[in-house]
């Protein structure tokens, strides 16, 4: 059940102390992918995991912004600070807890906020009555070549929300693209902000996608996600 998309009645009947909240990030991916890009695969991520998952499951709105400052010199980019973004995430599930559905599983289609979100969820696994746990969708799958505007997650719009993707300037954004995120030595990433080592805020070459390889991702990861659920549910806390 999607609590947007449901009435107050409808909710309090569900049976079920399960929960599925989408968290992304508003932010640049180059010159040929929207903003919400992680807002956008975390929410389809979210819907098809509930919808494999074998029982009952609320799913919630996604929230939007998270930590993104490294991209902030491209326009439209939003971002919080790691502490906003906790108490933010915190409060939210803390209200899911509320109505009964203490057994939250985050799924997040960003990697800034993934250390915020284990931090969070710890914390909040240990200390209250709800057992919370982070699920970056594109760690859950088989995806090497991840990037940032690149081939996975272009391939996932591709097959989701392909009218939001501008292919005719994928070559355009792999011409202006990092190989790889950041600038490494000794293990230590030098560079604080993605505009110093990508040119258009792309890494890797987006022109690699494609619409097959989006159902197979999604695929995979609502199958990853729907099993998650399931230890999720039987697990004692």
């Amino acid at each position: 059940m999607h609590l947007s998309e449901s009435s107050s009645t409808d909710a309090g009947a569900l049976d079920t102390d399960l929960a599925v909240l989408p968290v992304g990030s508003t932010e640049q991916h180059g010159p040929h992918a929207p903003l919400g890009t992680d807002v956008l695969t975390a929410e389809a991520v979210a819907a098809a995991g509930a919808d494999a998952y074998d029982g009952e499951v609320v799913v919630a709105p996604a929230i939007p912004v998270g930590v993104a400052e490294e991209h902030r010199h491209f326009a439209g980019t939003l971002w919080v600070s790691e502490d906003t973004f906790r108490e933010y995430v915190r409060e939210t599930i803390e209200s899911l807890a509320s109505h009964g559905w203490n057994r939250v599983l985050v799924v997040n289609g960003h990697g800034g906020n993934v250390d915020a979100l284990r931090e969070l969820c710890g914390r909040l696994s240990r200390n209250g009555p709800v057992y919370a746990a982070p699920f970056t969708w594109f760690d859950g799958v088989d995806a090497p070549d991840m990037g940032h505007g690149g081939p996975v997650e272009m391939s996932l719009l591709l097959h989701t929300d392909p009218e939001l993707v501008e292919e005719s300037r994928f070559e355009a954004a792999a011409a202006g693209a990092a190989d790889a995120w950041g600038e490494f030595e000794h293990g230590v990433n030098l560079a604080y902000d993605t505009a110093e080592f990508s040119e258009n805020g792309t890494v890797g070459d987006p022109q690699e996608a494609s619409a097959e390889r989006g159902e197979r991702l999604l695929d995979a990861a609502s199958a990853a996600l729907a099993e998650l659920l399931e230890t999720i549910r039987e697990r004692e806390r």
